[in-house]
């Protein structure tokens, strides 16, 4: 018998989920707190975590990457309210296998347990010591199931892809910039399919999900002792991608001390092993993505400028969903398709009231979303078209649209607050008005400028130039 975690503070919710998870099979032990969910797994065994993201002493994401690190093996599924959806396609990164939304529907609830631990035998494959060139480790939780590419039809769809095109044949390095779930990695992929490096290996790494402590091993490789637990030679990254090409997501999350190596790996085209002092020639294609301003933590010194400016030979810009509806249906149909193979289901399209919800939606999660959302839908539909009611209710609803905080429609309303990102928006948005009003008042004298907002002149221009106030 499978045996599952659930961590849940809402007695109430954790009781029905339990019994209903116990009716169908499965052992479930609860618990209600972080801490007393890591006591309970270093105790024993299980099979699957189901933690709610807010819990009394931490959050769900919190257990999720500290699991990933003791339990690697250990599936993860987060429980979230609609409006954390940014942090749901945040902990799909860091390694969840999937994220539900409350309220839970039980047939969703089964059919991704289901799927969790049935997935679960066949994630060794993606862990080995030695990364082979024909089998590249793929980042967790991202990595696209096919090479499906929608070039598009708006205008910024086919200027994104005649950059690719010009940049492809070449070897520059290019810097991705996009929001989360834009498909940074569909373009990478792309980018390489249609380079001189297509027949080598393409490698993709979540620099956001490597562990702080071993992201240099993982990146470089390390020999046999040069820390505990290195038990023997491992190749990494870097050398397992030699002739093809190497995607670093989220490369502002490395650390200051692995930006210096990956800067002596981009200028000298070689690499040291951890613990090792051999020089190993590489031959690799750079790519990079991020939905953060390098240019701004740099400024801040959070980011090396010269490792900026070694990524960032040519940028191309991921596209948000919302600005091209036009491609909606080629996705849509792609993301049905893909579902009902996935579910063994036969769900032949989606109604008109569906498709004027999708056309009104702004998208917050992007193209990752999108998928869930169909995901979900082809899950809950009996007949052959997706109707309204298989849709979240916070999405079906007109209101909530444009809505980058809709509430939440759960047990714990009371407990709800905006999500971290919201308060960031928040924040972001003051500064550039008080940037803005003191330009103003200074007639744009850049160095009075700084020194009344107390910061050095090269934040003042990176956070210029990142609100466009140049």
């Amino acid at each position: 018998m499978k045996k599952i975690l659930l961590v849940e503070d809402d007695l109430t919710y954790s009781r029905i989920v339990k019994t209903f998870l116990e009716k169908n099979g499965f052992a479930v032990e609860a618990s209600t707190k972080v801490k007393e969910a890591q006591n309970i797994l270093n105790s024993g065994k299980f099979d699957l975590i189901i933690a709610d993201f807010r819990l009394p002493d931490g959050t769900g994401m919190e257990l999720l990457q500290w699991s990933k690190k003791e339990f690697p093996q250990t599936q993860v599924i987060l429980i979230t309210h609609y409006s954390d959806i940014r942090i749901a396609i945040k902990a799909m990164k860091l390694g969840a296998f999937e994220y539900i939304t409350k309220p839970i529907n039980p047939d969703e609830l089964l059919a991704t347990v289901n799927e969790s631990l049935s997935s679960k035998s066949k994630a060794p494959e993606a862990i080995s010591d030695e990364a082979s060139p024909s089998k590249p480790n793929q980042k967790s939780g991202s990595s696209p199931s096919t090479n499906f590419y929608v070039a598009g039809t708006s205008p910024e769809s086919e200027k994104l892809e005649k950059h690719i095109q010009l940049v492809a044949p070449t070897d520059l390095s290019v810097l991705i910039l996009g929001e989360t779930g834009t498909g940074k990695e569909f373009i990478s992929r792309r980018i390489h399919e249609q380079s001189e490096r297509r027949n080598g290996p393409f490698i993709a790494i979540d620099c956001g999900a490597l562990p702080k402590d071993l992201a240099g091993s993982e990146l470089f490789g390390h020999v046999k002792g040069a820390f505990t637990g290195a038990l023997d030679n491992k190749t990494g990254h870097f050398e397992a991608a030699h002739g093809g090409t190497i995607f670093l997501d989220e490369v502002g999350n490395l650390s200051y001390e692995v930006q210096i190596q990956l800067l002596r790996a981009i200028q000298e085209r070689t690499i040291r092993k951890i613990g090792g002092n051999k020089e190993i020639n590489i031959n690799v294609r750079i790519i990079a993505a991020t939905n953060e301003n390098l240019l701004l933590q740099a400024g801040e010194g959070q980011f090396r400028e010269d490792l900026y400016h070694r990524l960032n030979e040519f940028t191309l810009h991921a596209i948000p969903l919302r600005r091209r509806k036009e491609d909606l249906e080629i996705f849509a149909e792609h993301f049905l398709e893909e579902s009902n193979q996935r579910m063994n289901k036969s769900v032949k399209g989606f109604t008109s009231e569906v498709w004027e919800i999708f056309l009104g939606y702004d998208w917050p999660g992007n193209l990752r979303e999108f998928k869930n959302i169909i995901q979900r839908a082809v899950l809950l539909t009996t007949g052959p078209l997706v109707e309204k009611e298989a849709l979240p209710a916070d999405l079906n609803n007109p209101e909530f649209a444009f809505s980058s905080n809709r509430p939440s429609n759960t047990m714990n309303q009371a407990q709800d607050l905006p999500s971290p990102r919201d308060y960031k928006s928040q924040w972001i948005e003051q500064e550039k008005e008080l940037i803005q009003q003191v330009l103003q008042d200074t007639k744009y004298n850049k160095s009075k400028t700084a020194r009344i907002l107390k910061m050095d002149r090269k934040t003042l221009y990176s956070k210029m130039e990142k609100y466009g106030l140049n």
